[in-house]
This record gives C-alpha cells, structure tokens and sequence, in this order.
C-alpha cells in the first residue's frame, strides 16, 4: 500500500518549504485510506462486525485487567503503583487502539470514541517533558533508557503508536494522539541518527521504520522519511564501527542490498522489509 507514496517527498528534499508543502500533488501512486474502503460481501462483513462488537471490547478489557492502561497511569502520576507485565507490554495497548480506529473509521461509535479519548488522556500523562514515552524505564528507571536497543523494545512500542496516532487521527480529525506522536518522534530524532553526537542504533525488533513513514505521510515532514532510511541503511552494518549487529535472528548480519533470503524472527524481517519497500 506505501510503496512509491515517499517518492516525491524523498524527491522534495532540496526544495523550499513551500515546495515539500506540494509534495502530495507529484506522488504518482496515493493509498487509499482504510476511511474509504466498505467491504459489504458474505465473507469479510460478517467478521468485521464480531471484530467491532466483540475483539475490540475483549482486547481493552485484557488491557485493563492486566495493568497494561495502568501503567499509563502510574507513570503519569494519575496513581500510585508499580509497573505490571512484561517490559513491551505499551504495544499492546497501542495496537488495540490502532485496530479500534480502523473500526471507528467506517462505523461511527461515540462510545468507543469517548474511551479512546480517555485511554490516550492517560498515555499523554505518561509521555516526558522531553516526549520520551516507554512506561517500563519511567517507572523502573529512565536512567537505563536508549541503552539496549537489541532487546528493550523502545523503538518498538514507539512505532506502535506512531501507527495508533496516524490511524485515530485518520479516524477522527483529532490531533490529540498525533501532537503526543510527533513530540515523541522528535525525541527518537534527537537522540539516534546519521548526525554527529547521535547515537547510531537500530532497534532489535523492526517497526519503527514503517512507522516513521506513515508519520511522515500525515505531517507532511521529510525528517521522518530521513530517520526511517537512516534505520533501513544502518541495519546490518556496524555503523562504521559505531555499533554492535545483533545477527541474522534481527536481519541485521548484512546490509539489506546483500540478503539473499529471509532469515530470522518472521515478525521482525516483515516489519523490515515493509518499512524498507516503504522508504523505496
């Protein structure tokens, strides 16, 4: 669906600022969006609607029940507690929020509009002054944040919900998730990245990349098509001697041009190779 969207963003690099504003009109393949589509058939219909009436409510009910939207909370110091579950657990959350907003797309619901409005309250209280947002390092010790980026998910949980914020934003108009997105990629952009004094690190589970360009999509912002390039390229390198690979379990035992098989993690090289066939 994004393969050839950044083309005319990526294009637009050299150009004035009024010129990337234009950069929409010189695409020459647009997606459509997800708000656009009805599937009315036998087959997809009938499931959509047990998704809407029955997944969504069941996937934040687990939500609720196992601390995951609490620990929101905890970390925005909307109440006291220590953080529950597993370390990546904020992606959870994030993509049941992205599902629901595929589902208020196309099917009004002022009821689920109003929880995500709070659910998203609660994340806003938990994102830092600086628009770090990862609830495991604020309530375990954000002195130990962007230092294990094999295995801590930062990155991760950060791409998730850069993808909740475009779809709710998609959705509904409303800004509120996208603002706290784009201050946080701003804070991924500030800390890793070609740029001298940057640390130059990938994340060990792709899906920021994909996200970036979905980011970049919806504000119109070249620097978030750039970051997501700098982790395709970086992947699989070690930066110049900068970096340590993590190996052909993350696909990063050779740069992308030089794979000739998919290996590793299914999950993570299908995020990668969206993400690179995106940046294409």
């Amino acid at each position: 669906m994004w393969v050839g969207i950044v083309a005319g963003m990526w294009m637009a690099s050299s150009a004035s600022a009024d010129d990337r504003a234009g950069m929409a009109d010189r695409r020459k393949l647009r997606p459509v969006p997800f708000s656009a589509v009805q599937l009315t058939d036998s087959f997809w219909a009938p499931r959509i609607e047990t998704n809407r009436t029955v997944a969504i409510p069941h996937n934040f009910k687990m939500c609720e029940q196992t601390g995951r939207i609490d620990n929101f909370a905890k970390a925005g110091g909307l109440m006291k507690g220590e953080f529950r579950g597993i370390f990546y657990d904020d992606s959870d959350l994030y993509k049941a929020i992205e599902g629901a907003c595929y589902s208020l797309a196309t099917h009004p619901d002022p009821e689920l509009d109003k929880y995500l409005d709070g659910v998203i309250a609660k994340i806003a209280a938990a994102q830092r002054p600086d628009g770090y947002l990862y609830t495991f390092y604020t309530l375990k010790g954000l002195e130990n944040r962007w230092t294990n980026f094999k295995d801590m998910h930062e990155l991760y949980c950060a791409g998730h919900f850069i993808e909740a914020a475009v779809a709710h934003h998609q959705a509904t108009g409303k800004r509120t998730a996208l603002e706290i997105a784009i201050k946080l990629a701003d804070h991924i952009d500030s800390v890793i990245g070609p740029e001298v004094g940057k640390k130059k690190e990938i994340c060990g589970h792709e899906e920021i990349e994909l996200a970036l360009v979905k980011l970049a999509y919806a504000t119109k912002q070249e620097k978030y098509l750039k970051l997501a390039k700098f982790f395709i390229d970086t992947r699989g390198t070690t930066a110049d001697g900068q970096r340590k690979m993590f190996g052909p379990y993350h696909q990063d035992h050779a740069p992308l041009a030089e794979q000739n098989q998919p290996v590793g993690h299914a999950v993570r090289a299908m995020y990668f190779y969206t993400g690179a066939a995106d940046v294409a």
